[in-house]
């Protein structure tokens, strides 16, 4: 029997433990703020480093916002919040392990694909209208790259979003924002803005149709052309942004 030393805990520990039992529990809810750090330390018996690293590791978690002069208070979960949590560390990943991008390609073409068969199955009027509008958006923006690029993600989000599945826009958004770091150059390359802009067309083209083998062949064809000049180009950017 393995006998293993029993690890005292700290206080702040007992501190979060109980107030992410008030706040799961529901007895804080969402939007609403949790008792000053005075009325914690008097609650709990603690002082105040206690309390203070209790509420910054919620912060940190993503469980509560922490605003200058104001009590913590209870964040509204959302897909975009949670997924934003973890960009930091995406970044990093794809930066220091090159690999991991050929990882992300694969990822994006599998969930883009079927996103766009999924947009031709479900899309109405209404939604084929807002699709094309992010289009145009984007043909306007061909002069300026950082607003072409913004216009390029607000597309692809736009067509995960008639899915209603409020994850998935935040997904595509964030592996997106992951790999902007190697999209630059490659976008910027001549003739790739208007090749972009043609993809596009053909995809919402084929959702307007209601053909959703050409909708995700069409999102097919446009991600792995972009992939193929991802593998061409996507080391130097790297080191240069690096």
């Amino acid at each position: 029997m393995t006998q293993e030393p029993i690890h005292r805990r700290k206080l702040y520990q007992e501190v979060l433990d109980r107030l992410q039992q008030r706040i799961s529990s529901g007895e804080i809810p969402p939007g609403h703020q949790l008792p000053s750090e005075r009325e914690l330390m008097d609650q709990y018996g603690v002082g105040r480093p206690a309390v203070r690293e209790a509420l910054q590791e919620l912060a940190r978690s993503g469980i509560v916002e922490i605003n200058h002069g104001e009590r913590a208070r209870v964040v509204v979960p959302t897909a975009d919040l949670l997924i934003n949590k973890v960009a930091g560390g995406a970044r990093h990943l794809l930066l220091t392990q090159p690999d991991m991008l050929e990882h992300l390609r694969e990822a994006r073409v599998f969930l883009e694909e079927g996103l766009a068969r999924i947009a031709a199955q479900r899309a109405m009027p209404i939604d084929v209208a807002r699709l094309q509008e992010r289009l145009e958006e984007q043909r306007v923006s061909i002069a300026d790259l950082d607003e072409f690029l913004h216009r390029d993600m607000a597309f692809h989000r736009e067509i995960a979003t008639i899915s209603g599945n409020p994850i998935f826009p935040a997904i595509v958004e964030a592996t997106f924002n992951w790999a902007s770091l190697f999209y630059r150059s490659i976008v910027r390359a001549p003739g790739a803005e208007r090749l972009t802009l043609s993809e596009h067309q053909r995809i919402v083209d084929a959702i307007a149709a209601r053909d959703p083998d050409a909708a995700a062949q069409a999102m097919r064809d446009h991600l792995l052309r972009a992939n193929e000049q991802y593998r061409t180009k996507s080391e130097p950017v790297a080191a240069a942004t690096a």
